[in-house]
């Protein structure tokens, strides 16, 4: 197991200087650099500071004060101020939070972070009380931060050990199929993107509608669907594609696992002349502010994106204040709003 020692010898420096970083001790001044050289080799080496042992040496035998801080994780491109899905959320987040007397202390994406070594220096110095994870994040990541025991919350996200708030998407995406097949609908696509495993078959919107059409004894058929890889020219290019190819066989409906992925898909029907609702319909989820704009009008599962993440940071913090002992997985109600992209009795 590797010491104090170890570490000093491979950064160079005295044992205490790499107590003193490992501590977030500042009654003497060491340069960012030496920091950064510092936590580098406790990565490298695999030295895990002894919380206990820590405080002993200090005789910190009192309760750490929190800083009413939270450190905020998001995934990939959803940290864009003007993401339509996310941008919601995190304005829901950030409210609560202020109404509960806390601050955000950092959002950045795993990319920003880099490694668990930036992350640890974050925990470390800033003395974070908790984080919420929206989206998917790698699991080495997620695992240093139950290791740090801080309070932890994801939204859109999977992990285990970690308490959730979203929705239900399996059965959002089996209402929605449902509703196509009240309308006299057999013959159902879908546009989405990959699940946490980077397979389709992982994404819980897929799996709610092949779990709806195998209710209604339907056959899927592969070559109405669409793995965009969540990227939104891929939805114009492969719903051409999946018109050109098909001939005269195409699906009557299409389900798309969000709304940015069915406008471009919408765009691709109608550059081929073929009529929405009357020859494809479409309905989609999360129901963002541009759906009831679209031509024509987008049939939408709405999710409640604000209260979300409202609900996330009352969680996060009766987690800090322990009214919950245990991870918990709060799902908030969705609603289909039916417009005219899907209104249409094929019966």
């Amino acid at each position: 197991m590797p010491t104090l020692k170890d570490v000093s010898q491979h950064v160079g420096v005295s044992v205490s200087t790499v107590s003193r970083v490992i501590n977030n001790d500042t009654s003497r001044h060491i340069n960012a650099d030496t920091k950064a050289k510092v936590w580098q080799a406790v990565q490298e080496l695999g030295y895990e500071p002894n919380e206990s042992a820590r405080r002993l040496v200090k005789n910190q035998k009192e309760e750490v004060r929190p800083t009413k801080q939270i450190g905020c994780i998001v995934a990939g491109s959803h940290l864009r101020e003007d993401h339509p899905y996310f941008s919601p959320i995190l304005a829901g987040f950030n409210k609560k939070l202020i109404e509960l007397g806390y601050t955000v202390a950092f959002i950045h994406t795993p990319e920003e972070i880099g490694d668990e070594v930036l992350l640890r220096k974050m925990v470390q110095e800033i003395r974070i009380d908790g984080v919420i994870v929206i989206g998917w994040i790698n699991e080495k990541l997620l695992n240093y931060l139950k290791s740090t025991r801080i309070a932890i919350v994801g939204i859109s996200a999977s992990g285990h050990g970690i308490s959730l708030v979203d929705y239900d998407r399996v059965s959002a995406a089996k209402t929605a199929v449902d509703h196509l097949l009240a309308q006299g609908h057999r013959k159902i696509g879908f546009v989405g993107g990959h699940g946490h495993t980077g397979e389709l078959d992982s994404e819980e919107r897929f799996q709610g509608y092949k779990y709806a059409l195998f209710e209604a004894g339907i056959t899927l058929n592969p070559s109405w669907i669409i793995n965009t890889n969540w990227k939104v020219d891929k939805s114009f290019e492969d719903m051409t594609g999946l018109i050109e190819h098909n001939g005269s066989d195409l699906p009557t409906a299409m389900l798309s696992a969000s709304d940015l992925l069915a406008i471009p898909a919408m765009r691709a029907v109608l550059e081929h002349h073929l009529r929405i609702p009357e020859d494809i319909a479409f309905i989609a989820m999360d129901n963002i502010e541009l759906s009831q704009y679209t031509s024509p009008p987008l049939s939408s599962v709405h999710v409640p994106k604000y209260e979300i993440g409202m609900v996330a940071a009352k969680t996060l913090v009766d987690e800090l204040q322990g009214g919950y002992p245990l991870t918990s997985k709060i799902l908030l109600p969705f609603e289909m709003r039916v417009r005219q992209s899907s209104n249409y009795n094929r019966k």
